[in-house]
């Protein structure tokens, strides 16, 4: 079973799933609707989800609180369950991408040679791509290898408003 919820946020509005285990996909602002629902659908059937109007699931209110306080700078850190579904290259690239530290970047091809895979850094950039639970999981810290700003599912302006927003932190001491 999971149930999802909307929520407004500074960027606009998101939504959230978890199953008992933690949560499995996050919508970022620009993303159609339908691909979340599709998504959901496609990994756990339509019988198994339920929308949750905010009352009683814990996960969920604990992302929402969580991604707001990111957002507003006074958290740099998610202790929010995640339950990655997807393969186990994809679940390792995403572990990898969770390790990176707030204000940091890395590069698709550290990603890959970090995870023992040095010629994989196309197939690390559809792992990020296809990232369920985005700024949970912060894809939006993986830099191509110049240093240039690509792919993002929430669009290029948000991931450059996230790794601003975590720069500006940390050069003003919100530590």
């Amino acid at each position: 079973m999971v149930s999802y919820v909307g929520f407004e946020t500074s960027i606009g509005r998101m939504l959230v799933a978890s199953s008992e285990k933690g949560v499995v996909r996050l919508l970022l602002p620009a993303e159609p609707e339908g691909e979340f629902f599709a998504w959901l659908r496609r990994v756990f059937g339509d019988e198994n989800i339920r929308h949750d109007p905010g009352a009683g699931d814990d996960i969920n209110e604990l992302a929402i609180a969580e991604i707001n306080a990111y957002l507003s700078g006074r958290l740099k850190a998610f202790s929010v369950p995640v339950d990655m579904r997807g393969t186990d290259f994809r679940r390792a690239v995403w572990r990898k991408i969770a390790e990176i530290p707030y204000g940091t970047t890395a590069t698709y091809g550290e990603i890959a040679a970090a995870i023992g895979r040095p010629g994989a850094a196309r197939a690390v950039g559809a792992a990020s791509g296809a990232n369920p639970v985005p700024v949970i999981i912060p894809c939006h810290r993986v830099i191509g290898s110049g240093g240039s700003l690509v792919g993002y599912g929430g669009g290029l302006d948000l991931k450059r408003f996230l790794l601003n927003l975590e720069t500006l932190n940390l050069e003003a001491g919100n530590q």
